[in-house]
């Protein structure tokens, strides 16, 4: 009869078993915890903006197909049609990102394929101290800079003083750093033996970056685009001094108009009695901002999945 005794612990085996680490589980619990925090605190914001949104579309003066489709938003009259503020901030966000899209790419292919490592890291904390810059700024900017630039260019009587192009030329400015940033980081992740190979083959430096590393880091980008475009749309103070303070459905970029975000300010920002219509009509405002936010982010990991590009 043979007995099964176990074999002795070797010194090895002894050193690689798992030991206790109280340090590690604080760490581990404290990390959950920011998350869990993180998660919570999310869906508190969605539950309490889609309890006060719910509540103004069962009032009886709404109609939903009226405020996907109409265009008149007057919440004092009963007139709830959404069009004119999203379309101002399309409006705004189509020219933020005019501006904010090819620079920043730009940026990023000078500072990833032609810039030294010592430029690059002079250049990049400069570029990024744009974002530090208060938006409150951005926003004067705009109306004392770039739209008397605008009237001197275009006319007077073509311009006016608050106009939804130079909210967005300046917005672009505001989200370029981001980006470019974004967009540099993805570039710089292809690998160097692309580059290389493309080097091999006579190919120049303009043709590596625009032919080899730009698909190569297509997902990168198109996720700094979206990221960009997320910004743009939630971006409040520059349209609130900007672009207008008054609904207006007009596709005309030299005229006022107020986009979903400047509206909430504005509205927010006067004599509102609490659970009143006009209040509970920012509250569907804001579901409406976090669902195209989410939209976006959901194209973006989609897109991400969808062209990643994994290197062995």
């Amino acid at each position: 009869m043979t007995n099964h005794l176990p074999a002795k612990e070797t010194p090895a085996a002894s050193q690689l078993r798992r030991r206790h680490r109280p340090g590690e589980r604080i760490i581990q619990g404290f990390l959950f915890f920011c998350g869990a925090f993180s998660i919570l605190t999310t869906l508190g914001i969605v539950y309490e903006i889609g309890k006060e949104a719910l509540l103004f579309f069962r009032s009886p003066e709404v109609n939903l197909w009226k405020f996907f489709t109409g265009v008149k938003w007057q919440p004092q009259i009963g007139e709830f049609g959404i069009l004119p503020l999203v379309n101002a901030t399309l409006t705004t966000t189509f020219f933020a990102m005019l501006i904010a899209l090819p620079l920043g790419l730009c940026v990023a292919i000078y500072l990833s394929e032609y810039a030294s490592a010592r430029l690059r890291g002079w250049l990049k904390p400069i570029l990024e101290l744009l974002a530090g810059i208060p938006t409150v700024v951005y926003g004067y900017f705009a109306l004392t800079f770039m739209t008397p630039l605008l009237r001197t260019i275009f006319g007077k009587d073509v311009v006016g003083i608050y106009n939804t192009a130079s909210a967005g030329l300046v917005m672009g400015i505001l989200i370029l750093p981001l980006i470019a940033s974004m967009s540099e980081d993805a570039l710089s992740a292809v690998p160097r033996s692309l580059r290389e190979a493309a080097y091999g083959l006579g190919a120049t430096k303009l043709e590596t970056a625009v032919k080899i590393v730009l698909p190569a880091a297509l997902s990168g980008l198109a996720a700094a685009l979206i990221v960009g475009i997320s910004r743009a749309i939630g971006e409040t103070m520059i349209v609130a001094l900007a672009a207008g303070a008054g609904p207006n459905f007009t596709f005309n970029p030299f005229k006022a108009a107020e986009t979903m975000t400047g509206h909430i300010v504005r509205i927010s920002g006067g004599d509102l009695s609490y659970d009143s219509l006009d209040y509970n009509s920012l509250f569907a405002i804001g579901i409406l901002l976090f669902f195209a936010t989410l939209v976006l982010n959901i194209i973006s990991q989609r897109i991400v999945r969808r062209f990643r590009e994994v290197y062995e």
